[in-house]
């Protein structure tokens, strides 16, 4: 197979090359699948340079998100459970080596793909979509008539959150960095975009709301928390996701009990040992809006990076900022085998 294997620590995407290895061997749990597209992360651009929380044992292939073709199913399973799956079935996941033609994944890391997707659709949707809906739904309750403010709304998870707000009837501010992603977040469902390098940009939100009283989620993988107090109605409910800005805030606890607000924490990546009973839920959840074609893929498409060799391209987009929703990475296969 092909892979971007890591022997050493890399400065950057740029020192990334791609090689001939085996096929991994599927352990008695585990499927072996044929990969059609892989969808990069920011933890992969700290991986690869050794600063991640999760750093394999050299030697190891990048890359988590994927999708692809089943081509080997486990004949049972721990408990006697039957595979869901078998060869020849569509799926989409994320596992530690998806920067390659071939990769081996446990089920509970893998979903069916959903009707109608594309793989290069489907590449992107393991972890925004899950993360954007537990956030919203079940940590922060969103309801019909909410009003929500989504910032960095045209990335990856702020796109699903922008879906998923508009799904469940909320009315929505979005927050970008340019123009461009202001016009991508509002053809997601938007109702409103609002460039945050203003600086008055919570006043801007505030005066949107009804008689200014402000929104009553804000959706936040950015780490603008202190800032969304500004803008948010009483009992309103702050959700923080992450930290894309690189900072982790530090908040004046007074102002949280005036506004009568509460402030939820989403680690989605630790409900399946925490709280593995919602996981089900909600992935359920989110097929039910995808079947109801109430979300869509989120992939980026200004640029096209077709096979390993552009995935360096496609990380450096990725941190730069440039591009908007899930970057993803058309994987051709070998002939005999399904095409993109």
């Amino acid at each position: 197979m092909k892979a971007i294997q890591i022997k050493e620590y890399v400065k950057g995407p740029e020192e990334l090359k791609v090689v001939d290895l085996p096929s991994p061997t599927p352990k008695a749990d585990e499927y072996l699948i044929a990969i059609h597209a892989s969808a990069t992360n920011f933890f992969d651009l700290l991986q690869i340079r050794g600063k991640y929380q999760h750093q394999p044992a050299f030697p190891w292939v990048a890359g988590s998100e994927f999708s692809g073709v089943v081509l080997q199913a486990p004949t049972s399973l721990s408990g006697g459970r039957t595979p869901k799956y078998k060869a020849g079935d569509k799926v989409f996941g994320a596992s530690q080596g998806g920067y390659a033609t071939h990769i081996v994944c446990t089920e509970e890391r893998m979903r069916p793909m959903p009707e109608g997707w594309s793989f290069f659709d489907a590449a992107g949707l393991f972890v925004t979509g899950p993360t954007s809906y537990a956030g919203l739904v079940v940590r922060a309750g969103i309801k019909k008539g909410d009003w929500v403010l989504i910032h960095a709304a045209a990335g990856g998870v702020g796109l699903a959150a922008v879906q998923i707000a508009k799904a469940f009837g909320a009315t929505v501010v979005a927050t970008a960095g340019t123009k461009h992603k202001m016009d991508v977040a509002k053809s997601f469902g938007a109702d409103y975009a609002i460039d945050y390098t203003q600086s008055d940009w919570p006043e801007q939100v505030k005066k949107l709301t009804p008689k200014g009283r402000g929104v009553d989620i804000v959706y936040d993988p950015v780490g603008l928390i202190a800032q969304s107090m500004k803008c948010t109605a009483w009992n309103g409910r702050l959700l923080v996701v992450g930290f894309a800005a690189g900072d982790i805030e530090k908040m004046a606890t007074n102002r949280i009990l005036l506004k009568n607000v509460s402030v939820v924490g989403l680690h989605w990546g630790m409900y399946a040992t925490n709280e593995p009973e919602m996981v089900d839920k909600v992935w359920d959840g989110i097929f039910e809006l995808m079947n109801a074609g109430k979300y869509r893929g989120t992939c980026f498409t200004d640029q096209e990076y077709v096979g390993l060799d552009s995935v360096p391209a496609a990380l450096k987009a990725l941190g730069a900022r440039d591009s908007w929703g899930k970057v993803v990475v058309k994987v051709p296969q070998q002939e005999g085998q399904s095409k993109i």
